[in-house]
């Protein structure tokens, strides 16, 4: 990626703060429903993630609040909230260059909040999100949201069947 490709208004996201380390183009909240999608790393309910991710989610049963606050704080994080409430209902973490990859993961929909379309509509924020970043590639594991991700333009590399990338393979 060329250096005229890269968004203009970047900043830095901070360090040990939660808010990851790498460049941060904000982009606008996009709205999906009764909810808004933003990658605001300030708005990340760091507590409700770490009990998604360690007590609900099948890829990172048990995991530590403390990995999961280092994860966090580094990397480019999404959150969904609903609107009238504030209170977080999706999360999606990209770990990225910046510049040539990204490995999006720990991709969450609070179980009242599936079946509306949000799980779908925070990857779609996270993929339009990196788009002015020219990434050669988008990776990401599933074992069971291969529907999901197709939506939003991933495909299946040849092998292993899990792994699925958005761009060349």
């Amino acid at each position: 990626m060329s250096d005229q490709n890269a968004p203009n208004d970047q900043t830095s996201q901070g360090g040990p703060s939660g808010t990851g380390t790498g460049p941060a183009f904000v982009s606008a909240p996009v709205l999906h429903g009764t909810y808004e999608i933003s990658a605001d790393p300030a708005r990340i309910d760091a507590a409700r993630v770490h009990q998604w991710i360690s007590t609900d989610a099948y890829w990172a049963p048990g995991r530590s609040r403390q990995t999961q606050d280092r994860a966090i704080a580094g990397s480019l994080n999404f959150g969904a909230y609903d609107i009238g409430s504030g209170e977080m209902a999706a999360y999606a973490r990209v770990v990225t260059d910046y510049t040539t990859f990204a490995w999006l993961c720990d991709v969450y929909v609070d179980r009242a909040a599936r079946g509306t379309g949000l799980g779908t509509a925070l990857v779609t924020a996270v993929r339009d999100h990196l788009e002015p970043y020219g990434l050669s590639r988008i990776l990401l594991a599933t074992a069971d949201a291969h529907g999901v991700y197709e939506k939003v333009g991933f495909a299946p590399l040849s092998n292993p069947g899990k792994w699925m990338a958005l761009g060349r393979q």
